[in-house]
Parts: C-alpha cells; structure tokens; sequence
C-alpha cells in the first residue's frame, strides 16, 4: 500500500505541469490569433477613411458634372469642363463615361451624348413624339412689362393692398396694369378694405407662385435683396440694350382709381 501511494505521489506532479503547458499553449495559440485580428481590424481603419473620402469626392465631382452639362446650352468638351472645374483630363473622361451609361438605362428619358466634340443632355429618341406633343399643350413664357412687374411686387411685399395705395408707392395710377396682371392670374380680389369708399384689396394667387418658382410667400426676397435684383437687372439691360428696352410697356391710361 505504501509502495502505491508513493508511485502515484511520485506520478501526479509529472501530468499537471502537462496540463498547464497545455493551456498555456493554447492560451497563447487564441491570443496570437486574436493579436493577428486586432492588427487586421487596425489596417481596415488606416485604409477605410481614405477610400470612403476618395469615393464621397468622385461622387460629388460626378453630380457637378450631370448638373454643369444640364445647364449648358451649347456642348461642352472635356478640355473646358476640365479647366473650369480644376481636374485632371482623364478623371473627367472616366466620369462622364460613368454618366453617359447611367443615362442609357431605359429608366432615364434623359441620356448625355457627345455633340459637335463636346457633351449635351438630350432627350431620348423614342421618347420624341410624347414630348414634342407634351411641348405643344404647354403655354407661352410669361412676359411682363417693367410697370406690371413693379405692381406685382408691391401687391406682393403689401397684400392685401388697394390701387391707391399701389398707386402711393409707384407714383402713378396703374388701372390698366392691374386689369393686365388680373387677366393672367397672378394676382386676384381679396375682399374690401373697411374705410370710406371700401377700395378693392388685391393679393397674389397660386399661379403667381408658380411663375415664379416659389414654395410660399416666405421665400420671397427682402425688400433690400429685391431692390439689390431691380439694381443688376437694370444695369445689365442698360449694358446690353443702350438705346430702347424691347418690352413695349403696358398702357397706364389716367383712368379714374378704381375704388
């Protein structure tokens, strides 16, 4: 008996340490693994952020391509594109060539083609007699003279107004001008003002903010920005056209104010 207790005393510290080796080894097996995936994880990082930002650049660069060749009216070559906006020749090429495919998918009724040496945005050809039949139903550019144009924007910045407080802020009567600009919807009767006489107010319709491309009232300018407009306006017609402006302007005969 004594002899088998002291072999097995004599055996038992010889399989621990094997066991402990053997977690230690795989302890350091899982942890070199580990270390391998952290230094990964970390090389996905240093390069991901570079490609992201590479990436988010092309794609901005690629919408003021499709934005600069929508609004030119004449085609434009890959020279002029690439010194307006500052990049290198074959990125440009790379890019309209990724535009021009995107526009050939059959979900597009627009496509990019190359016209004369350069690039324009046109309309596909079997969609030409839906859109030239479209193009007939569609109703002529609004043309305003400059006195409509100033009786509309007072009536705009004041409605509800009437014509002698229209006529107050212009100078002059505009009879005519209000019947012109009441013809074309743009402006409509709101009601009478309480006062002695009770004078027609005028406002602004839904077809005034259409012409004009606003949401509502808010996104009107401010009186200083509108002033700053007329200004320019003024000054390039001036430039262009030294002698008459083109724009018969609308008869303001010295009819009674309509009250």
């Amino acid at each position: 008996m004594e002899d088998r207790e002291v072999q097995e005393a004599a055996v038992e510290p010889v399989e621990r340490p094997a066991r402990e080796n053997g977690i230690e080894a795989e302890a350091e097996s899982s942890g070199s693994a580990s270390g391998e995936a952290v230094a990964a994880e970390e090389l996905l990082v240093d390069v991901a952020p570079a490609e992201t930002t590479a990436s988010a650049k092309d794609q901005e660069l690629r919408a003021v391509l499709e934005a600069v060749v929508y609004v030119a009216d004449d085609p434009l070559s890959v020279s002029q594109i690439s010194a307006a906006l500052q990049q290198p020749r074959e990125k440009i090429e790379a890019l309209l060539a990724e535009l021009t495919a995107e526009f050939e998918k059959p979900e597009h009724g627009i496509a990019i083609r190359q016209v004369a040496g350069g690039y324009k945005m046109t309309t596909k050809p079997e969609h030409h007699e839906a859109v030239r039949n479209f193009v007939k139903n569609l109703k002529p550019p609004l043309k305003l003279s400059l006195p409509a144009l100033e009786t509309l924007a007072v009536i705009a910045y004041k409605q509800p107004v009437t014509a002698p407080e229209i006529m107050e802020v212009r100078g002059v009567q505009g009879a005519g001008v209000i019947k012109t600009l009441l013809d074309r919807k743009l402006i409509a009767v709101a009601g009478r003002k309480n006062v002695i006489g009770k004078p027609i107010l005028y406002k602004t319709t839904k077809e005034f903010l259409i012409q004009f491309g606003l949401r509502d009232l808010s996104e009107l300018p401010s009186l200083k920005e509108f002033e700053e407009i007329r200004r320019m306006a003024l000054s390039d017609g001036d430039a262009d056209t030294p002698a008459a402006d083109s724009t018969v302007p609308e008869p303001e005969p010295s009819a009674p104010i309509e009250t």
